[in-house]
């Protein structure tokens, strides 16, 4: 038995950007392909994560639109070994997302293991050839999604609440690598939740992180859940964006309040109306 409908703001009518939402954190009680079918018919487009452990094919017949996913099954960006095998399970995961119609693929400092602890965890962060490695491994993503039309995307994680010990995890050091690569198909993938944990300042860091930005993910803090259910002001947000002239996806990354997925759609659209 599916949910009831949310009455969810129009949202071409309400706001500028294209929302999405991650069904590996909402309506967690539905199969995965029921959640996919689910907050498609609401109209966000579908953001997934390891896609090695889904059905690829039923996940396209659902007609949904994806805007992103985990773009490496494993690897790392900052010593070779890990970045032969990033770059040949990137090829894999490009392949992937040509099935499914996903534009952004997903990148880490590092791989991340089922707790979302670093594989090859820096405590003491990256010293400078672990920064120049990683600089090559990204510009070497940036030549295989340009001859492949995609787009990867470099993700900052916080290290003091999710990720302790994960390299290149600031938003400022994943901005550094994107920008030393300057290529359009690497861009950031910032994630608001994660870059309030470790360096707060949010509009100025959008401001500055603009030219670059391949997608933006949010979630409130503390605690993940939606917008609405903490200290970050997302309608303040919002009205940001829509002055700096973003007019690309959001994508809610984040668990629901109380396990109340409907009303935490609610709450992530209603963040981002700002009228046109």
């Amino acid at each position: 038995m599916m949910p009831p409908e949310t009455g969810l703001p129009d949202q071409t009518d309400a706001q500028p950007f294209t929302l999405a939402v991650c069904a590996e954190m909402q309506f967690l009680d539905l199969p995965f392909i029921e959640r996919v079918r689910h907050i498609a018919r609401e109209g966000f487009m579908i953001e997934i994560w390891d896609w090695t452990r889904h059905d690829l094919r039923r996940l396209a017949a659902t007609g949904a639109q994806f805007s992103s996913m985990t773009g490496y099954i494993r690897g790392t960006l900052a010593d070779e070994s890990g970045a032969r095998e990033m770059l040949h399970t990137a090829a894999q995961s490009i392949r992937a997302a040509h099935e499914l119609g996903a534009p952004r693929l997903n990148l880490h400092g590092t791989g991340l293991d089922s707790r979302g602890l670093p594989v090859r965890p820096s405590p003491n962060g990256a010293d400078g050839s672990m920064w120049m490695k990683a600089r090559d491994t990204l510009a070497r993503l940036a030549e295989l999604a340009a001859r492949n039309d995609v787009m990867f995307v470099l993700e900052n994680l916080n290290a003091a609440v999710d990720h302790p010990g994960v390299p290149f995890g600031r938003a400022q050091e994943c901005l550094a690598l994107v920008q030393s690569v300057d290529q359009p198909s690497l861009r950031l993938m910032l994630d608001l939740y994660h870059a309030q944990i470790g360096e707060g300042n949010l509009i100025a860091l959008i401001e500055q992180a603009l030219p670059y930005i391949g997608e933006i993910q949010v979630a409130d803090v503390p605690g993940r859940c939606e917008p609405g259910t903490g200290e970050i002001n997302y309608p303040a947000i919002a009205r940001a964006l829509k002055r700096l002239g973003y007019t690309g996806v959001i994508g809610l990354e984040s668990w629901a309040e109380d396990g109340n997925s409907e009303r935490a759609l609610r709450r992530f659209a209603s963040s981002f109306q700002v009228g046109l």
